[in-house]
């Protein structure tokens, strides 16, 4: 496989959270806002890409014994300086996102892209595989917070995450009348994951089915 079509792979076809069911935990718990989503998706690229491509670098020198504990301290310590920045200069999300920036650290996708991709593979590599599925998550993610947000409020409210005080964009997509508030809870999560990776699944079927008519022509 190309270095393309691995990067292309982790947004749709291999996408960490509607078809390989990674990070799931997460995405059902923040996806309130879009807010929310494309906080979390910036902080997952940036701790995907650095976690593969030091991973990548350290993998000839690290005893196959001991691997595991070396990634989860790599790991742990890109995420702790993650959310002191986050903390320093985007205090408005760090109240929204709370405990799941630290819990980043246990997001199955990092650990799981370090062991079965960047282990194995160069830095260059690693690193697309980490924009990829982090880029893969953040669409996932803001995906749902977006239908989620619309549905529980009516409208669509961007706040800058550097100042919570200044909105970036404010629009009214229903009428009050016709918002269900179900979709700001856990239940409205849950429904929204569960049509979405349906539409996923039924996208790959297609896909795969188009491939091998193509193969029996």
């Amino acid at each position: 496989m190309n270095r393309f079509q691995n990067f292309k792979n982790g947004l749709l076809k291999d996408n960490p959270v509607f078809s390989l069911y990674l990070g799931i935990c997460s995405t059902l718990a923040i996806t309130t806002s879009v807010n929310n989503g494309l906080g979390m998706g910036v902080a997952v690229i940036c701790v995907l890409i650095m976690s593969n491509v030091i991973i990548s670098l350290v993998r000839n020198i690290t005893p196959e014994e001991i691997r595991i504990p070396v990634y989860i301290v790599i790991i742990a310590t890109l995420v702790k300086i993650i959310q002191m920045l986050i903390e320093a200069y985007a205090p408005a999300l760090n109240t929204s996102l709370g405990v799941f920036i630290p819990l980043i650290v246990v997001n199955c996708i990092i650990l799981g892209r370090a062991e079965a991709f960047a282990s194995k593979h160069g830095v260059l590599d690693s690193a697309l595989d980490g924009l990829g599925m982090g880029l893969g998550y953040t669409l996932a993610v803001t995906s749902m917070s977006l239908i989620r947000e619309v549905l529980s409020t009516g409208m669509i409210n961007l706040v800058n995450p550097f100042d919570e005080t200044q909105v970036l964009f404010n629009i009214r997509i229903l009428p009050d009348d016709y918002v269900i508030s179900m979709f700001s809870s856990p239940v409205g999560a849950f429904v929204t994951f569960a049509i979405l990776a349906a539409l996923v699944s039924v996208y790959k079927n297609h896909a795969g089915q188009k491939v091998a008519a193509k193969e029996v022509k």
